[in-house]
């Protein structure tokens, strides 16, 4: 029991920014909060947290161990609440923020089964690319792909993303299949037009650290899927998410390229305000999400239908 207050009393003060705050939170002294922070650090062997007369910040340990622990003591929760809810149903209304393109693609196909199985729950799905306010904008729930910066809210790990290289096969037999990462100097890259003429770049795996990459092109642009339609239609080579190119490298209309070179997957995390109750409604939704997207068939379709390469070196060669 020590350990789990340990690891409440963690999550607490990172996601309030202070000792004091926490220990006003759960009624109690700071001087009792820093001794279980001082006890889990001990015990741990490793500093979690920066602590200035000013402010608290998390170390580089801390931040990963805040991940963890916010998604432990979600189970925990999840599971007693699981128990004391019994048969009652979900209901009420709820409200869901998602990244457009994502949200589009592989949330709101799920939210029609989602309703069907709980009828007494009603959904507002939002589908937007900026940085959704949960808490002073009303939502329950965001959808979150790569870094959450946001330690005051909690986050599942819903699956994984990887980004890939790809084109089309006419595309890569007319114009060769690169080797290394350097070799997009020599390509057509269809990148994502940044604004002020901040071009970013692509991100890659080298020697066990990510690099990134400048590419350039003829065309860029803003929309990720318009970049993704170009690609089909041969213009070019395009970095996109396995999550949106997958069913056309399954297909064989893309074919992903500098496999060696991946840069490791982000998360796409399910994130809600920190409540001592979640509501059912939220629990079972983002079960749903996680169950479906936890199926490896939903994301591994590509590999089990193989892909083409070998026809795209021998045309290319």
């Amino acid at each position: 029991m020590d350990h789990f207050k340990q690891l409440e009393t963690f999550v607490s003060v990172a996601s309030r920014g202070s000792l004091s705050a926490a220990a006003a939170a759960e009624g109690v002294a700071p001087a009792i909060i820093g001794r279980r922070i001082d006890a889990l650090e001990e015990r741990l062997g490793v500093k979690l947290l920066l602590r200035t007369t000013r402010k608290i910040s998390l170390t580089f340990e801390g931040s990963a161990f805040l991940e963890d622990c916010q998604r432990i003591l979600n189970d925990l929760h999840n599971a007693e609440a699981s128990v004391s809810a019994g048969g009652v149903k979900a209901s009420g209304h709820l409200r869901v923020t998602a990244p457009a393109g994502f949200g589009r693609k592989h949330v709101a196909p799920l939210v029609p089964l989602f309703i069907e199985s709980h009828p007494d729950v009603s959904i507002t799905l939002d589908l937007s690319d900026r940085l959704v306010d949960l808490i002073n904008e009303g939502f329950d729930c965001a959808i979150r792909l790569g870094d959450l910066p946001d330690s005051s809210l909690v986050s599942i790990r819903l699956a994984e993303n990887r980004r890939v290289v790809v084109a089309s096969p006419d595309y890569l037999a007319r114009r060769g299949v690169p080797q290394q990462p350097e070799d997009l100097a020599r390509h057509n890259c269809l990148s994502f037009g940044a604004s002020a003429n901040v071009q970013r770049g692509w991100v890659f795996q080298h020697k066990e650290r990510a690099v990134t990459i400048k590419v350039g092109g003829t065309m860029e642009c803003t929309d990720g899927a318009v970049l993704h339609s170009w690609c089909l239609q041969g213009h070019g080579l395009a970095w996109r998410s396995w999550w949106e190119v997958g069913d056309e490298i399954a297909s064989g209309r893309l074919v992903t390229v500098l496999d060696e070179f991946q840069a490791p997957p982000i998360g796409i995390h399910a994130v809600f305000p920190q409540r001592k109750h979640l509501p059912l409604r939220v629990r079972l939704f983002i079960d749903h999400l996680k169950n479906t997207y936890g199926n490896p068939s939903y994301w591994r379709r590509a590999e089990l239908a193989g892909k083409p390469m070998a026809a795209v070196q021998a045309v290319a060669g």
